[in-house]
């Protein structure tokens, strides 16, 4: 039996409300060449009833104890079959053409090993918020990865299985098992795997134009969830000074504070005004030179803090959801 072009990898826990739209929408591709693997990482909904409501010969899945994202997405990889290797994260979805697209990009661009596209945001009901993620798609350098995580999200990559098989370890305390995302992080295993591709091994980012994935933003975000994010950022920088120690003494603190600030500007989506000033103010000591490179998107999120913490809740909610994107990495 031929091997799948595409592995799709798609980790499920607890979203019986979006993973029908995921699935959908890898099944409405127009390019057919795929298998989908669905990994069942333990949840307790109806998640993986509706998984296997549908019926079609390119969907397997996988079941094991919860380990999370970055565990699930391991599983899927290990049993993927296919040269290319799609993340979907399973309240997401994307646009019909998106395969296709990446295909072209890959198989014309031989020394491009992760491919990658803009995203579009949506609301839990799937409705656009108006918003778009533009990141930058050519002459990605390891700094562009530190600082802007061009990738955008972790269902906008589509990876060479040949670079992804460069940083692959076993797992720490389970030596038979193959990982390439580090299963020690909660959050930002997205960014430390692209830091340890791109400044590690040297692996090539690209993205094409358009808006290929539907990046759905959820409610709930709390300060002490940003607090974790950020804490778990910073463990992935750590990481990386041990294979890149001169990109971060150039890089970091400037790092540092698009972080902060991308945060702050989070922050103020979610109505945090007070926890937004006090992350806008670490960024500015972290790096004032923000101010001067991108005055701008920085004067718009230190007024859009100080209108968060000051104005009443409907003054700054209409601001918010018209000017201060989700962008990719601030």
């Amino acid at each position: 039996m031929s091997h799948p072009i595409f592995s799709v990898v798609m980790p499920v826990y607890q979203v019986e409300a979006f993973v029908g739209e995921a699935i959908a929408s890898v099944l409405e591709q127009t390019f057919r060449d795929f298998e989908l693997i669905i990994v069942d990482d333990g949840g307790s909904d109806h998640s993986m009833e509706i998984c296997r409501g549908f019926s079609d010969e390119r969907i397997r899945i996988v079941t094991q104890h919860n380990r999370g994202l970055a565990g699930a997405r391991n599983t899927g990889i290990a049993a993927a079959r296919g040269d290319y290797i799609a993340l979907l994260d399973s309240d997401d979805r994307w646009h019909p053409t998106k395969l296709a697209l990446h295909f072209i990009h890959l198989r014309a661009s031989g020394e491009v090993d992760v491919s990658y596209a803009g995203s579009r945001l949506i609301d839990a009901a799937g409705r656009p918020l108006g918003i778009e993620q533009r990141p930058r798609l050519t002459g990605i350098k390891p700094h562009h990865v530190l600082m802007r995580n061009p990738v955008g999200n972790g269902s906008a990559a589509v990876i060479r299985r040949s670079a992804l098989d460069r940083v692959a370890f076993p797992h720490p305390r389970e030596p038979e098992r193959t990982c390439w995302f580090d299963e020690s992080f909660r959050q930002s295993e997205d960014i430390e795997l692209w830091l340890r591709m791109s400044a590690g091994a040297g692996c090539v980012f690209e993205g094409i134009e358009g808006s290929l994935t539907d990046y759905r933003i959820l409610g709930g975000g709390l300060s002490a969830n940003m607090v974790r994010q950020f804490e778990s950022w910073e463990r992935a920088i750590d990481k990386a000074r041990d294979y890149a120690p001169a990109l971060l003494a150039r890089y970091g603190r400037r790092a540092r504070a698009y972080q902060l600030r991308y945060l702050a500007r989070r922050a103020v989506q979610l109505g945090d005004g007070g926890f937004a000033v006090s992350l806008i103010g670490q960024a500015f000591a972290a790096s004032p030179s923000i101010l001067l490179r991108e005055p701008l998107k920085t004067l718009e999120t230190t007024l859009g803090s100080l209108a968060a913490r000051w104005l009443p809740r409907r003054a700054f909610r209409a601001l918010a959801a018209r000017r201060l994107g989700a962008g990719a990495a601030a």
